[in-house]
């Protein structure tokens, strides 16, 4: 698998979740933050991640095989991964156990993976 592949499959899977988020927020909130995901507000934004991800993935498909772009579209994605890990790293207290280690693993995972990616599409 190349990087430009790897890159692909990250972000088809951000656009999954991205639409997942958007039309189905509390089942797909659930399991990041819990029963708060049943809360109308939290729902909001919920949708408002939903649609920053499906719209990164979308773009990430869509410059993938830009040299001089390709790099700076996963670096972008990697970052806010990276502020997603953060700021349910803050907050795991007040999560359930479970959903914070998941959203950890997937965030942290996609964080250092798009970081990685990142790199290497540059060299290239």
């Amino acid at each position: 698998m190349t990087a430009r592949d790897a890159a692909r499959a990250i972000a088809a899977g951000r656009v999954l979740v991205g639409a997942g988020f958007l039309t189905a927020p509390a089942l797909a909130g659930r399991g990041w933050i819990g029963e708060d995901a049943e809360r109308p507000a939290v729902q909001a934004i919920v949708r408002a991640l939903g649609v920053r991800d499906l719209i990164l993935g979308l773009v990430t498909l869509h410059v993938v095989d830009r040299p001089g772009v390709a790099h700076r579209t996963v670096a972008t994605c990697a970052v806010a991964d990276a502020v997603d890990f953060g700021a349910t790293f803050a907050a795991r207290d007040s999560l359930p156990a479970t959903a914070a280690a998941g959203a950890l693993a997937m965030a942290g995972a996609s964080a250092v993976a798009g970081g990685v990616l990142a790199v290497a599409l540059r060299a290239r």
